[in-house]
Order: structure tokens, then sequence, then C-alpha cells
């Protein structure tokens, strides 16, 4: 809408953080809800239709796996932290909650999203146990953390390297536009 293909910007990912980061605080806070919303509403769907909270979570994975491996971009796309928080708000509000509380908790600690999005996720196992949710649900928290690991290969290097950025909420710089590329 800007004139800026995102995955040539940044990091070259379509999610929240990296629009954030090209475009700004507005394009980023509505990526991150439209990414939400992606994750929730096949789970309340499901959920209603269904009436069984593990297939619920079931298309919330679903869902999540067609956010990061979209036919539409290549079998490309985000790293599934933001649809994964809508799959668990409407699979199971509490973990959902409770994880959502970790992320932001970290991100303000440590100010890397990517740190704080795979602890959040693998925090999704003992508050599935605390919560008392089904067993099928807990693997899938875990299978869910171990796709959200993969998913951040890169970004594990360059935390190990210390060249992983840091979340601000600064203005970033504006991106060259697409049409720019070919002047």
């Amino acid at each position: 809408m800007r004139g800026v293909d995102i995955r040539r910007v940044g990091s070259g990912n379509i999610g929240a953080t990296n629009v954030h980061r090209a475009l700004g605080k507005t394009w980023g806070i509505l990526v991150f809800v439209l990414d939400v919303l992606k994750g929730l509403v096949p789970v309340l769907v499901a959920r209603q239709l269904l009436g069984d909270q593990q297939l619920a979570g079931l298309a919330g994975f679903v869902a999540v796996l067609g956010h990061c491996l979209s036919p539409f971009l290549g079998f490309k796309g985000g790293k599934g932290i933001s649809t994964g928080l809508g799959a668990l708000f409407g699979a199971t509000p509490l973990v959902g909650l409770s994880a959502f509380v970790t992320f932001a908790i970290l991100l303000w600690r440590t100010r890397y999203v990517s740190l704080s999005s795979m602890i959040a996720s693998l925090a999704l196992v003992p508050f599935g146990l605390i919560f008392r949710d089904p067993p099928l649900m807990v693997v899938f928290y875990f299978i869910f953390f171990a796709f959200v690991v993969y998913r951040h290969r890169s970004n594990i290097e360059r935390l190990r390297a210390g060249t992983e950025n840091k979340f601000t909420w600064k203005r970033p710089p504006e991106p060259k536009r697409d049409d720019e590329d070919a002047a």
C-alpha cells in the first residue's frame, strides 16, 4: 500500500516485527492484529462447529502452518507467533494470555522479539500443565515450540553472534519504494 514489498525490506519476513521496522508502528500493529485474527477466527469457528478444544487447537495449528508456508508467497511467510497467539486465545485463553504476558515481560526486559517469542512458546507446555489442558493440547504446545525454534534459526544465529536487532518503538527510516530500485 505504500509502494514497499515487505519481502524485500529488512529481514524479508511478512510479520509484524519486520513491518513495524520497515513501515512504522501503525502498520506493525495492524499486521499484528490481522495475524492474531488469522489464528483466532479458524479456532473459534472450529470450536463452534465441532465443540472440541483439541480439534479447534488443530485448526489453529493448521492456520499457523498456512501463515508460515503460504502457497500465495511461494511457501514462505511469517514465523507464526502472532497467528499462534490468536489460535491460543481461541483454543485455550488462559494459556494464551499467560504466554502473551511472558512474551511482553521478556520483550520489555531484553528487547529481543525472537528470544521472547521462543521462550514464551516454550512456556506453553508448563502453562498447559498448570491449567490442566488435555494431554493432546500439551503435545500441540511442544510441537508449536519446536516449529517456532525451527522458524527462528537465523535469529538464533544472530543472537549467538550478538547481531540480533533489538525492538524499539521509534520511527524507522523510510524504506526505498520498489519503483526506486528500477531507477
